[in-house]
């Protein structure tokens, strides 16, 4: 059992779209499979929507798809949190560039779609914010794409922990 959970922190511009849709998808499809001993939170890189709720087109979203929608309030990431962070899981470069501005040391940030095996490099998840409704659900299919890699690898630093505290 590892000493404590793994935390995992979804970013993107304003929290309010797909961070918080990748966080909910996060915890359902971990607690479809069992794994226990980690945390999802999501936040933004831009203090826009600081205290909104998630954007109701994103909400309409994860609603039909059967994931939770409550509970949520945008907050801007800070350096504290990258540090504490086991993995930081961007969705555009732009959301890398402002972490790594706010943590140059952190070795712990990347694309949601580095863990999609059929996304193209560095892709990253459009913002669906700008388009129609269509777009949220483009986004949905994109994190679900990449959430059985980023469980894989919350597995990984799981193990990891184990063994180094063995």
């Amino acid at each position: 059992m590892p000493d404590a959970p793994v935390r995992v922190v979804f970013v993107c511009w304003g929290n309010i779209c797909r961070s918080p849709m990748a966080e909910r998808v996060a915890e359902r499809m971990a607690e479809d499979q069992d794994l226990t001993d980690v945390e999802f939170a999501s936040a933004a890189t831009s203090a826009e929507e600081l205290g909104a709720p998630i954007d109701r087109r994103a909400e309409a979203v994860l609603r039909e798809h059967g994931y939770r929608v409550d509970g949520h309030m945008a907050h801007r990431i800070t350096r504290e949190e990258i540090e504490n962070a086991d993995l930081v899981i961007a969705m555009e470069d732009i959301h890398v560039t402002r972490m790594m501005g706010l943590a140059p040391e952190a070795r712990n940030v990347s694309l949601l779609t580095d863990y999609d095996p059929d996304a193209e490099p560095g892709s990253g998840v459009p913002d669906p914010w700008y388009g129609n409704a269509e777009g949220f659900n483009d986004t949905l299919a994109a994190v679900e794409a990449a959430m059985p890699g980023v469980l894989e690898r919350v597995r990984e630093l799981q193990k990891n922990s184990e063994t180094s505290s063995a």
